[in-house]
């Protein structure tokens, strides 16, 4: 997006306050459907891998969460995720110079969103590492660790967009909000170190194959007794 607007020479939007335009200045325009597009696709994807982490731990395919309110933890971020995710196409379908209103609510609580779920994913493992066993701690603190920066610097971008706003510092504004926009696509990306950690599933013993295995044994034994 920021590419189209360079090669246009930097048109100046009819949404734009500022000299640098924010995101949403740039997808109320010719790109919209595209601006809808990423934001969907992005909001899918920030959900399904929250999701997917809590689903294999649920499965036993990663280290499973050894107390319950890591386990409320994790549930309350893939919530808080959805609330986010779903704001985030809202504000692409509102655009911001048809709806300026409804845009800045639904950015409101995409922002909002974001925080929560990346507060209690940064506590769930905060937790995580307290409780699990040393052999499971090393890949844990750094997979915590590193949310945590990536968490506390789009929390810290996201309050200074907020002051800008608020002040009417637009283009430092909108400066903060690409930055918001490129650490967001980091953020699910974190959760690669934990899927490396995935165990492959084992198959279970069917009762068919359970019992041709008692008949096999049965067996043995009457042609051992037959020979002796």
């Amino acid at each position: 997006m920021i590419l189209t607007w360079l090669a246009q020479s930097r048109p100046y939007y009819v949404s734009q306050n500022g000299t640098f335009p924010f995101i949403s200045d740039i997808g109320a325009d010719i790109l919209k459907p595209w601006f809808i597009i990423g934001c969907t696709f992005t909001a899918i994807t920030f959900f399904f891998t929250l999701f997917s982490e809590r689903w294999l731990r649920h499965r036993g395919r990663l280290q499973q969460n050894s107390h319950r309110n890591q386990k409320i933890l994790a549930i309350c971020a893939i919530v808080a995720s959805a609330f986010g995710g779903l704001s985030l196409i809202l504000l692409a379908v509102f655009d911001t110079k048809g709806y300026e209103n409804l845009h800045r609510l639904f950015l409101g609580i995409f922002m909002i969103g974001v925080f929560f779920s990346a507060v209690f994913t940064v506590v769930q493992y905060a937790f995580m590492v307290k409780l699990s066993p040393e052999e499971e701690r090393a890949h844990l603190r750094t997979s915590s660790i590193v949310k945590s920066i990536v968490a506390t610097a789009l929390i810290g971008a996201g309050v200074g967009m907020a002051v800008c706003l608020g002040t009417g510092r637009y283009d430092a504004g909108a400066y903060l909000e690409w930055i918001i926009a490129f650490g967001f696509t980091l953020y699910p990306l974190t959760f690669f170190i934990d899927l490396r950690e995935v165990q492959p599933r084992v198959a279970s013993k069917t009762p068919q194959a359970s019992s041709n295995i008692s008949d096999d044994h049965d067996n043995m034994q009457e042609i051992g007794a037959v020979n002796s």
